[in-house]
């Protein structure tokens, strides 16, 4: 026997996250009559500062059956092998965080504690030299990486900067083919089942009462449905993240984009830099506590090159994440499901996390407790993960320059980030917490950035002594620098794709 299946879903909120949401789950579903509708209202729009992404972006278009080219067509995208960030560890400095790893594993030993053991007999050569990806990137060329790489020397990832809102664009029109109903409107009332409290209906406000089984919350911030209905809860993180307002802006670029984002610290947050076809995007992230509206907004605009294509915007927002991402027959997808600022490119993931765990836990009318609780339970440890990758990026500085780097520095992080450091600072071990989104070379990356080393290397790296590990280094190097100046540059490869 089996309960009765899904006949209708819900989507509230259009924009990036509603209709991936949409296109997914109805390319998913497509075998079976489920009715999807995603009600979306022209007047609100949507937040949409975003525009960078990571690789799993291009996973999840491919499910879909569209292809890099078209997407980076349809939506003026330009290629991203990673995050340069500036001045995060001190002033003047630099460093890059890759989609890519460094050097190879011999003998179940990861490539660092080869680079560490060199290190401490002088080697001078960065860990960049050792990744194809950040050489790439440095060098602003770009190339499809190789389908059958002849060794992890060649392993390297891409995702795009795009225009988010020509992205949600073309998923609409995906998911519309895909026989989802679009309604342009407001939400006016949510009406509750009196003996559960389960959501019944919606009331809009011109096209009468949409009833539905299962409501997916892409509302956005407000969570008009995950707490404004059902008074989830949230849970505040800014005691460990300090920024709590974004102010974006887009100008006109006449320069070759580069194929990264731009991260550069400041005195109370950071700016962006993200770089379409068409445009730039520009934006700041800091703390209203430590600096004003206007100060934020000028130190914004004076730092951007190029005619101001809009008005600077401030949006406010809480980090942290709401309490249940699953809340009886209501999951909050994007923003409504909690924030982390844009600062590793990671909330169109979490997007993508949470679509995956729809499909993977798709109720029935029961909607059964364990399969919601496994949902609430994956969802909070990769909200979690993330929190922490980004905290590290703060408490490891080394400004003091200013009262938000002095807090920074001084403050207790949550164990799990403590626990992961301490490990890797006594001997270098990466913990691999499950439902990470960034791995192994992505700590490394981001360890090795703010000089945040191991007191010792694995005593098996000892196999090999320093003169010829120096050897097999500097071929290592060499072939990277050879692959490099193979490609072409990024500039001509986004002409040679057309728009």
């Amino acid at each position: 026997m089996k309960s009765a299946c899904i006949d209708s879903v819900v989507i509230l909120g259009g924009g990036t996250s509603g209709w991936m949401v949409a296109a997914s789950l109805a390319h998913a579903f497509a075998h079976l009559p489920i009715k999807f509708t995603v009600i979306e209202s022209s007047e609100i729009g949507s937040v949409g500062v975003g525009e960078a992404t990571i690789p799993t972006i291009r996973e999840f278009y491919h499910k879909l059956g569209l292809n890099d080219l078209d997407v980076m067509r349809a939506t003026n995208a330009t290629c991203k092998l990673g995050i340069e960030f500036r001045d995060w560890n001190r002033l003047g400095h630099s460093f890059f965080h890759p989609f890519a790893v460094y050097g190879q594993t011999v003998n179940g030993v990861d490539f660092h504690h080869y680079w560490m053991k060199l290190r401490q007999s002088g080697y001078s050569a960065s860990i960049d030299e050792f990744s194809l990806g950040v050489m790439l990137a440095k060098s602003e060329k770009f190339s499809f990486p190789s389908e059958n790489p002849p060794s992890s020397m060649s392993v390297f990832d891409w995702a795009l900067h795009f225009d988010a809102s020509l992205f949600a664009n073309l998923l609409r029109d995906f998911s519309l083919k895909k026989n989802v109903r679009r309604i342009d409107d407001k939400v006016i009332n949510v009406n509750l089942r009196a003996q559960d409290g389960f959501i019944e209906s919606l009331d809009l406000e011109n096209n009468g009462t949409i009833q539905g089984d299962l409501f997916i919350d892409c509302s956005g911030f407000q969570g008009l449905l995950i707490e404004g209905a059902l008074k989830t809860g949230y849970e505040d993180w800014s005691h460990w993240l300090l920024c709590d307002s974004a102010i974006s802006v887009q100008s006109e670029t006449q320069e070759a984009p580069p194929p990264y984002t731009i991260s550069t610290a400041e005195a109370a947050g950071w700016r962006w830099q993200i770089p379409l076809q068409h445009r730039m995007g520009n934006g700041h992230v800091y703390s209203s506590a430590h600096m004003s509206d206007q100060q934020a907004t000028d130190l914004l605009v004076n730092n951007t090159r190029g005619k101001l294509l809009n008005n600077p915007r401030v949006i406010r927002f809480t980090p942290g994440r709401r309490k249940k991402a699953w809340n009886k027959n209501c999951i909050a997808v994007g923003l409504s499901s909690g924030f982390l600022e844009p600062l590793e490119s990671t909330s169109i993931a979490l997007i993508e996390l949470a679509i995956d765990k729809i499909r993977l836990f798709f109720p029935d009318q029961s909607f059964n407790e364990d399969v919601i609780r496994e949902f609430n339970e994956r969802t909070q440890a990769e909200y979690e993960r993330v929190r922490d990758f980004v905290i590290f990026h703060y408490k490891a500085s080394s400004r003091d320059d200013s009262e938000f780097w002095r807090y920074c520095r001084a403050m207790t992080v949550p164990e799990t980030l403590a626990y992961k450091n301490r490990l890797f600072k006594h001997r270098g071990h990466l913990v691999k917490y499950p439902y990470e989104i960034f791995q192994a070379p992505s700590w490394m990356a981001i360890y090795s950035g703010y000089d945040y080393l191991p007191e010792a290397y694995d005593p098996l790296a000892d196999h090999f002594d320093t003169h010829y590990l120096r050897t097999v280094f500097d071929e290592m190097r060499r072939s990277v620098r050879e692959a490099v100046n193979l490609a072409p540059a990024h500039a001509h490869f986004i002409q040679s794709i057309g728009s």
